[in-house]
């Protein structure tokens, strides 16, 4: 039994309103103070069960993006990370930009169901000119931070049961050169640590020697901090966890090796990868980090992953964005500025610039009216000029015809007349010839007469 004190039962009556209630505790407090005792188990003590219980219903989702290179083994180290052989198609060297891959499953480990989302940068790094490849991947993390917000600013909105796409953890693979950390990792991880949590990854960590492997580790980290990337921290505020996870901020970057080939050692099989000189073994600490890295990632800090992307790089992406758009906490005033008072400045901001935009169209508008006005009268006006030239020809031409068809009637009149002429005399002539013709026949007549 709890005894609850008088003055939670004065408060709870006062808040209540019950003037009745109050008055006879007043009288009784009056006489002397009692304790009331509860008279069952209240049982708000469940309400840790309760949200158990609602979220197990629910389901969780995880997003992992891994960036690498070609070749570093990603999509291993995925399949031997859950335990299964997720599908997907091998990559390939030839791509002529950094192409961004998402795959989404569904997996369950005993009656929880986790949706799973593994995106792969296809052909990153595989480019001659690498300047732009990280353009590309944080175009995708912020298209997905874009989603969310459009459906967080609906009328309607259905938070409860949309898939969640943003990313909750970027797994960097690092080349096991041993050296030290190129250009374009540095590059990304910078334009990537403010938009999603980092943990670096040395891949195929077999192929270097613990003793290097050391002093890559150390100076991978050095780079980092000398450039400042800001990866991703293991949290170290729960009590529960501070210590591991204390203890793991100082393995990263985990250098690990994946493979699903399982092999037997002694009397147990176990993932590892056989060599010539030896067997690597995937779960041994000794061999390499993968354990770590499974513990950290999904066992201890997969919520806190998720929280992070939710409160930290998200809310980020979120505050510049409405920044862009106009909407503000406080006026100049320091005052609170309601969503209300925004929208109506936007909205009279944006009908100022409309009507100015309209203005400025209808005055180019004008303008362009008048030039073509312009145009068209010279146009007119050479068309005119043109015309009066054709009319002024055709006269002359004409003129000129007419002056040729009166030269050739006079010719034609004159030929005429030297014509009849000749027909004239043609005639005389014949006329003369046939009486010269008939004399001498007479004459010759004559002549034989005699």
């Amino acid at each position: 039994m709890y005894p609850v004190p008088v003055a939670g039962v004065r408060e709870l009556l006062v808040t209540s309103g019950s003037t009745m209630a109050a008055a006879e505790v007043a009288r009784q407090m009056s006489e002397g103070a009692r304790n009331l005792s509860l008279s069952g188990h209240v049982g708000f003590d469940s309400m840790p069960d309760q949200l158990v219980n609602k979220s197990v219903c629910q389901g969780f989702c995880f997003n992992i993006l891994c960036v690498g290179e070609t070749g570093l083994g990603k999509s291993t180290l995925m399949d031997t990370l859950f335990n299964t052989r997720f599908e997907g198609d091998p990559a390939v060297h030839n791509q002529p930009g950094v192409h961004i891959k998402s795959n989404n499953y569904e997996l369950q480990e005993s009656n929880v169901r986790l949706k799973l989302s593994i995106v792969n940068s296809m052909g990153f790094g595989d480019q001659i000119n690498k300047e732009e490849s990280y353009k590309s991947i944080v175009e995708f993390i912020d298209a997905q931070f874009e989603a969310y917000l459009q459906e967080e600013l609906k009328i309607k909105r259905t938070l409860h049961n949309y898939h969640d796409s943003r990313i909750h953890v970027c797994l960097y693979f690092i080349a096991p050169t041993g050296h030290s950390l190129k250009s374009l990792d540095l590059v990304t991880m910078k334009k990537l640590d403010s938009k999603v949590n980092i943990i670096p990854i040395i891949a195929k960590a077999d192929s270097i020697s613990k003793n290097e492997l050391q002093k890559f580790k150390i100076k991978i980290m050095s780079e980092l901090v000398s450039n400042g990337v800001q990866i991703y921290q293991f949290p170290t505020d729960d009590e529960t966890v501070a210590e591991i996870n204390g203890t793991m901020n100082a393995h990263l970057p985990f250098a690990v090796v994946g493979s699903t080939e399982e092999i037997k050692i002694g009397n147990k099989m176990m993932k590892a990868r056989q060599y010539p000189w030896g067997t690597v073994q995937v779960e041994n600490e000794n061999h390499c980090d993968f354990v770590k890295l499974r513990e950290m990632l999904i066992r201890v800090n997969m919520e806190d992953l998720r929280e992070q992307t939710h409160t930290r790089h998200y809310e980020l992406y979120r505050r510049c964005k409405l920044e862009e758009m106009g909407f503000k906490d406080t006026d100049p005033d320091n005052k609170p500025f309601s969503l209300q008072e925004t929208y109506e400045a936007k909205r009279n901001e944006f009908l100022g610039e409309l009507q100015k935009k309209e203005e400025e169209m209808r005055q180019m508008f004008v303008m362009r009216v008048k030039e073509k006005e312009s145009e068209l009268k010279e146009a007119e006006k050479e068309l005119h000029d043109k015309f009066d030239r054709l009319k002024k020809l055709h006269q002359d031409e004409k003129k000129k015809l007419e002056d040729k068809k009166k030269s050739l009637d006079d010719e034609i009149n004159a030929f005429k007349q030297r014509k009849t002429a000749a027909e004239l005399l043609q005639s005389q002539a014949q006329q003369s010839g046939s009486q010269q013709t008939l004399k001498r026949e007479k004459e010759r007549k004559n002549s034989g007469f005699l």
